[in-house]
C-alpha cells in the first residue's frame, strides 16, 4: 500500500508511515499530508497555531546547550518515581517531551526511538518520555509502541512549564481538537495546555549537549541526529 494513497484513512496513513523505510520527519510528513487531505480546515488551523507560536518565540527560552538540565522527579507508567539524577547515574540521557498517547506524530516519534532502543542502550544512553497525561494513558502508550524505556507523567505540565515549553492550544484548536480528543480526561484538567515537543540530550554532568525544540509539533529530532548527539555526549 503506497504511503500517499488518497483512499487511506488517517490510521491507515499512520500505519503506512510506521512501515516506511525513511527518516522520521519523512514519515511524519506522511501523516501531515493525510491530515490536510482528510480535514483541510483542521490543517489550516494548525498552520495558524504554529505561526502564532513562532511569532511569539514559543520554546526559544527553553534550556539550551551548555545549560544544566533542571532536575525532575516524576512517576513512570507503573507509579515509580524516576528522577533525572537516576538516569544520569547510568549514562547520558535523552529526555523527550510528547503531547500524548492520542497524537499520531508522538506515536511515530516513540516508535522511531523504539526501533533504535537497543543501539541507544549499547551507547549507555537512557531514554525518558515525558507526557502531561494520567498514568493509564502513559502505560497504554508504552505498551502500544513496545518501549523498554519509561513514560513519565507530568501532571498539569508542571515540569514543562518550568522549562518554558508549555503552551495553550488556543480557542480555535480547543474547539477543533475537542471533537475527537478528550484532553480533559487524558490530562485530569481542562486547561488545554500541551508541551512543545522537544528532545534534550543531557550529558552525565547534567548539562544539555544538544536540543531540538520546535513549536511545529509535526517535526521532531530525526533519529540519526539523536544517535549522533548521544555519541557526542558520552
Amino acid at each position: 500500500m503506497a504511503a500517499d494513497d488518497q483512499t487511506m484513512t488517517l490510521e491507515q496513513s499512520v500505519q503506512a508511515a510506521v512501515e516506511l523505510d525513511a527518516p522520521l520527519n519523512e514519515r511524519l510528513e506522511v501523516v501531515a499530508r493525510a491530515v490536510r487531505r482528510l480535514n483541510g480546515d483542521f490543517a489550516d488551523a494548525v498552520d495558524r497555531l504554529v505561526s502564532r507560536l513562532q511569532e511569539q518565540g514559543a520554546g526559544a527560552m527553553a534550556p539550551a546547550p551548555g545549560d544544566l538540565m533542571p532536575a525532575f522527579l516524576l512517576p513512570d507508567d507503573s507509579g515509580k518515581l524516576i528522577g533525572l539524577a537516576d538516569l544520569l547515574k547510568q549514562g547520558p540521557a535523552v529526555i523527550i517531551f510528547q503531547r500524548g498517547h492520542w497524537c499520531p506524530y508522538c506515536r511515530l516519534n516513540a516508535i522511531g526511538i523504539v526501533e533504535v532502543q537497543e543501539e541507544i542502550a549499547a551507547l549507555g544512553g537512557q531514554v525518558a518520555v515525558i507526557m502531561p497525561e494520567r498514568r493509564k494513558f502513559a502505560k497504554a502508550m508504552k505498551a502500544t509502541v513496545g518501549a523498554q524505556f519509561p513514560f513519565l507523567t507530568d501532571m498539569d505540565n508542571g515540569y514543562a512549564l518550568s522549562l518554558n515549553l508549555a503552551i495553550w492550544v488556543g480557542a480555535e484548536m480547543e474547539r477543533l481538537m475537542g471533537v475527537g480528543y478528550d484532553l480533559p480526561s487524558y490530562q485530569g484538567n481542562s486547561s488545554w495546555f500541551l508541551p512543545i515537543p522537544a528532545t534534550f540530550i543531557v550529558g552525565t554532568d547534567g548539562r544539555i549537549t544538544e536540543r531540538f525544540v520546535d513549536p511545529d509539533y509535526r517535526r521532531r529530532m530525526d533519529i540519526d541526529d539523536l544517535i549522533m548527539a548521544l555519541r557526542r555526549a558520552r
